[in-house]
């Protein structure tokens, strides 16, 4: 019983290995509760033009390193599905089919895609270490980032350039920082978890 647990929980991922062995009970309870605290990173707004700065993607990101690949994509499409129900979950309070399916759209339907595909390299070993940790962030970023750009230009009937200006260049600086935050965690969580492993 104890292999099938493992299988399905995904210990191999930070908080899989600390909170093994997880029953299906605790893998629902924290898809919803990552599921919220993305909902309240998407709170957390600068407004710059027709695409604010959110902590969205530190959150995605995160989620996916530490649920892993399927449980860091299901509380994606988690709330997804609580934002598009009209909970007021997208960015400034927003919700609606509607919200999910404008101009920024691209960016939240990239949302399960970049946390499984973190997921997946951190199920590998790749959180960590701070270097292969920053790999597997940039991955997970791209994808939401090239999504939103796509999304945006064909939403808007705008060029490729233009859409760029827009969705992907005032983002930058602000991912690289919240991409060496999230990957400066894993790494950190992980030797932590080891000391008190090597205590008991």
């Amino acid at each position: 019983m104890s292999s099938q647990v493992h299988s399905y929980t995904e210990a191999d991922t930070l908080l899989g290995a600390a909170l093994a062995p997880m029953d299906w009970t605790r893998s629902v309870s924290l898809v919803f509760v990552f599921s919220l605290l993305t909902a309240l990173a998407a709170q957390i707004v600068i407004p710059i033009g027709p695409v604010p700065i959110t902590a969205q993607t530190f959150a995605v990101l995160l989620t996916g390193a530490l649920l892993g690949s399927r449980l860091g994509a299901m509380a994606m499409i988690v709330y997804l599905l609580e934002g598009a129900s009209g909970l007021p979950f997208f960015y400034g309070g927003h919700g609606g089919i509607t919200h999910l399916l404008g101009p920024t759209g691209g960016y939240l339907v990239a949302f399960p895609a970049a946390a499984f595909v973190t997921g997946a390299f951190a199920e590998n070993g790749w959180d960590k270490r701070f270097v292969t940790a920053i790999a597997a962030m940039v991955v997970g970023s791209l994808i939401i980032i090239l999504a939103g750009w796509a999304w945006f230009s064909l939403v808007t009937n705008t060029s490729p350039l233009a859409a760029f200006k827009v969705t992907v260049a005032p983002f930058i600086i602000g991912d690289i920082i919240k991409i060496i935050l999230a990957a400066g965690m894993l790494p950190l969580g992980w030797h932590l978890l080891n000391m008190n492993r090597e205590k008991k």
